[in-house]
């Protein structure tokens, strides 16, 4: 059994990667705050961690929460404008729109989570599915159907 490492090694390891999360699906002030509510939460439980524990996929598991917080608070909160107008805006069709943040925004939930865990982060269908619950093969289907809609949306695929 091999020790565990001081929290802030695991701040400084995994950090920039919880951190890719965050930003993969809300909005550069959140993901901030999502970040720094994850490594609170962990430094919590972190001392009842087992020393064998995948600290990624358990960082990742952990903001992963806190996103669905943020998102489900936000969804519950008015947002101000300055005017209302009679139609939703609209882009040129003829400009394609590579902000990822924005695209993935559109994507389902368990489409966006399985993309940006499974093609950004890098984790294995697997503890993908354990994240979101499911099986692997459930995953690898929405990551699938996610990056299908992804390039359907920007006009990426004939």
């Amino acid at each position: 059994m091999s020790a565990k490492q001081p929290f802030d090694a695991v701040v400084t390891t995994h950090g920039p990667t919880i951190l890719r999360v965050c930003r993969a699906v809300l909005r550069p002030a959140d993901a901030d705050d999502a970040w720094a509510d994850t490594f609170l939460s962990a430094l919590e439980a972190y001392p009842r961690l087992p020393a064998d524990a995948n600290v990624e996929a358990w960082l990742v598991t952990i903001a992963h929460r806190k996103t669905i917080d943020l998102l489900r608070r936000a969804a519950r909160q008015a947002v101000p404008v300055a005017e209302l107008t009679a139609t939703a805006n609209t882009t040129d069709p003829g400009q394609l729109d590579l902000d990822l943040t924005r695209a993935l925004a559109e994507l389902p939930d368990k489409q966006r989570f399985c993309v940006v865990y499974h093609h950004l982060i890098g984790l294995p269908y697997d503890e993908v599915a354990e994240i979101l619950g499911g099986t692997a093969a459930a995953a690898r289907r929405a990551a699938a159907a996610g990056i299908a809609k992804l390039r359907t949306m920007k006009g990426l695929t004939p």
